[in-house]
């Protein structure tokens, strides 16, 4: 799966040992979308060559590809949204934008012609 947006917290970083005796460290990041209604995603990148490797700074307009797995503990079910690929979102690239014409005046309801409902065919052809 794969969601782009801003960096909007970067939290502090995890680790420790595992049980093997191996260490281990884990990153988490919030993620804003920029849709009409923003959605948040937590997720997170595991070991330190990871976190090295894509150094996600705050504010930075990205696309995260990650995968999503669930696991139990204590009767409990926790959702890990782990990201495995991370692109910067060029910000030079030009905003797609809705060309406006300038010489165009406002539209005016007074300006307008009135419209004769009553001419034309007496067939109606509403299907309600």
């Amino acid at each position: 799966m794969e969601l782009s947006g801003k960096i909007i917290a970067v939290l502090p970083a995890r680790e420790g040992v595992s049980r093997t005796g191996n260490p281990w460290k884990t990153q988490e990041y919030v993620l804003e979308t920029h849709d009409q209604y923003p959605r948040k995603m937590c997720f997170n990148l595991f070991g330190a060559d990871k976190i090295d490797q894509f150094n996600i700074q705050l504010g930075e307009e990205l696309t995260v590809s990650f995968d999503i797995d669930c696991r139990q503990w204590q009767d409990r079910w926790f959702n890990d949204i782990r990201a495995w690929k991370v692109e910067r979102v060029d910000a030079q690239a030009p905003v797609a934008a809705q060309p406006v014409a300038e010489t165009a005046a406002p539209f005016s309801p007074a300006s307008a012609a009135p419209v004769d409902f009553t001419a034309g065919d007496e067939k109606d052809d509403l299907p309600f």
